[in-house]
């Protein structure tokens, strides 16, 4: 069986024993005679399946029953508007920390809704960090503190949670969920695509506290845009193949270790590839050193030309989804959960193989 090294942003390498556990149940799931994608999503196998998923992000997660767990559609993107439209609204606003792309589209949804007051940005610096808790300014009352814990074009990450002055969080953690232990307890909200951690594009995980809930408006909202509206039930259709592959994923999560080890081999394979990066000037890394991702490595060449030459020659070996970001270039190396460390240490041999012929 072939497979390539994927550094792919997103969507992303998925766990090949996970796939390989798809493919064997995809026509027949448990004796059915019919795959998971045919079965009701109000029928025994899928509610099986779906409260097997809840209940395996919770203990991985150590989540208590404080916590509600939705599995929704249409990505951050849509969470983007959903946080402030149940949490915002007239007179009410909420603390943003601006650290790229995706921050800066959470912001432009929030304004649509509330005030919205930018506690940090690093627009002027091309993005490069993330703050340290005394550059963070807080405006008191705000209803939340909204962050993307790890950004994917910029190559920066958190390596904590931010300062909230006691303010609950909400947290995008679409591209570094499940990829390293979180304090739960900090959080009102933490929701996260699938696509790069957790599973296929389709699903999107809503883990959101009881008494921050509680504060979600109830009047003069759309059902389907109401967090309440999909506690305890299943209001639509879920992304019935997303959940279930997710609940596979948490199982392979289980198999590991659970979430320490996976971090634990997180930090390994990025620690190998960021001392190949700093060895020299020939490779150079884009983000702050103590901002830097371990989720997405991004590192420029000397020149441009040189940044094709080593796309094409990485692809050539089957060393796949290299290229940066339309809107910044460069390189961008993705190691997520499910990047085996075989592909990371092919990586490095190909770069130091480059740096000797073009340096």
């Amino acid at each position: 069986m072939f497979r390539s090294h994927n550094f792919s942003a997103g969507p992303s390498i998925l766990p090949t024993e996970v796939l390989q556990k798809a493919q064997a149940e995809l026509l027949d799931y448990k004796g059915t005679g019919s795959s998971i994608m045919e079965l009701s999503h109000r029928g025994p196998e899928y509610i099986e399946v779906d409260a097997q998923a809840t209940a395996r992000l919770k203990s991985l997660m150590g989540l208590g029953d404080d916590f509600e767990v939705l599995f929704l559609q249409g990505g951050a993107s849509t969470q983007f508007m959903m946080v402030p439209y149940n949490f915002l609204g007239e007179g009410k606003t909420a603390n943003y920390l601006n650290t790229g792309t995706w921050s800066k589209k959470a912001i432009k949804e929030a304004k649509l809704f509330g005030k919205v007051h930018i506690g940090f940005s690093s627009e002027d610096e091309n993005f490069g960090r993330v703050p340290a808790n005394h550059e963070i300014s807080h405006l008191e009352g705000a209803e939340y503190l909204h962050f993307t814990s790890n950004n994917t074009i910029f190559g920066t990450q958190y390596r904590s949670e931010p300062e909230s002055n006691d303010i609950p969080l909400v947290c995008d953690a679409s591209s570094d969920f499940l990829s390293r232990e979180v304090d739960v307890k900090r959080y009102g909200m933490i929701y996260a695509g699938a696509q790069k951690n957790a599973g296929p594009a389709g699903v999107t995980i809503v883990i959101i506290r009881k008494d921050f809930l509680a504060k979600a408006r109830t009047e003069n909202v759309s059902t389907i845009l109401s967090y309440p509206t999909h506690v305890g039930t299943m209001f639509n259709t879920p992304p019935v193949f997303g959940v279930y592959f997710f609940n596979l994923v948490l199982e392979w999560i289980e198999n590991q270790g659970g979430i320490k080890a996976v971090e634990q081999a997180n930090e390994a394979k990025a620690a190998h590839l960021y001392a190949e990066i700093d060895k020299d000037d020939f490779y150079r890394g884009t983000a702050h050193a103590d901002s830097r991702s371990r989720m997405n490595v991004t590192f420029r060449l000397p020149s441009d030309d040189l940044e094709k030459q080593f796309v094409k020659e990485a692809a050539a070996l089957h060393l796949d989804g290299l290229k940066g970001h339309r809107s910044v270039g460069g390189i961008r190396a993705s190691i997520y959960n499910a990047l085996p460390r075989a592909s990371v240490d092919t990586l490095v041999d190909f770069m130091v193989a480059f740096r000797s012929k073009n340096g």
